[in-house]
């Protein structure tokens, strides 16, 4: 009789224990599948949400998208006959006591950089184009030391946050535009620097923390997808230099270095 009621108990007990792992995996299935359905909201919601904010955005002329190429740039400075000097500021001399006086020339090498950054877009025919780019540029000049016919080569590379902020002319899928530039310079391989150190005593201050030119070009829309290729120089200086000797034309002992390049990037209209 015992032995009865005690495989009668454990069927209760195997039947329970079977009802309760019945409700727990039930439970969990009821919670992965509320899950599902909350992550399917959540993502169907932000998709209308951007399509929404991307009609709106067209349908007032404002557009925003991503950009990035390629910098090819020169450095501008005229033809410099100079003296050199030591550590002490002491002049080089020759064996006839005559200084030595060096020729600094600028180089009508290139230098390839990178550029990317964002980009908005205000008005459709006649539009507003404010950027913002990190941009590395750069360029060479050659030193001809006094006595030799071989030029030693000085290659500057430094990087900059540029601000471009464009006017432009939209017809059909072609934009030109054109606009001031301002550039700040956040930092560079001390070429520069290095390379006045015999010419110039205030080459430390010498490279320009902020620099003003301008940018004129032409781009071209396809969808989504843009092109873009663009003419950039500086009004200021990128670096002035007070020589102690005197250039080859005129009285001014200074040396005043600038840029030119062009820009060609890739874009990609986000909304």
């Amino acid at each position: 009789m015992q032995t009865f009621s005690t495989l009668n108990q454990k069927t209760v007990d195997l039947r329970t224990v079977f009802y309760i792992q019945t409700l727990s995996i039930g439970f969990s299935h009821q919670q992965l599948f509320r899950m599902n359905v909350f992550k399917t909201t959540i993502f169907a919601g932000l998709l209308f949400l951007t399509t929404v904010i991307s009609a709106q955005a067209q349908s007032k002329g404002f557009a925003f998208g991503l950009k990035g190429g390629v910098n090819l740039s020169r450095l501008t400075m005229g033809n410099v006959l100079t003296t050199r000097y030591d550590d002490n500021g002491n002049a080089y001399l020759k064996y006839d006591g005559s200084e030595v006086r060096d020729n600094l020339k600028q180089s009508f090498d290139t230098k390839t950089g990178w550029v990317g950054g964002a980009w908005m877009r205000f008005g459709r025919t006649i539009f507003v184009q404010p950027e913002v780019l990190v941009s590395t540029k750069g360029g060479s000049f050659n030193i001809i030391p006094d006595g030799s016919t071989t030029a030693e080569t000085v290659k500057i590379k430094y990087s900059n946050i540029d601000v471009p902020l464009l006017i432009g002319l939209k017809g059909g899928p072609i934009r030109i535009l054109a606009g001031p530039l301002f550039s700040f310079r956040v930092g560079d391989n001390q070429k520069l620097s290095d390379a006045f150190k015999q010419y110039s005593s205030n080459r430390d201050n010498a490279l320009s923390n902020a620099v003003v030119g301008y940018q004129f070009g032409a781009g071209l829309d396809l969808g989504s997808f843009s092109l873009d290729v663009r003419k950039e120089g500086t009004f200021t200086d990128l670096a002035t230099f007070k020589l102690n000797g005197k250039p080859i034309e005129g009285s001014n002992a200074t040396v005043r270095q600038k840029v030119t390049s062009w820009q060609v990037t890739l874009g990609l209209k986000l909304f």
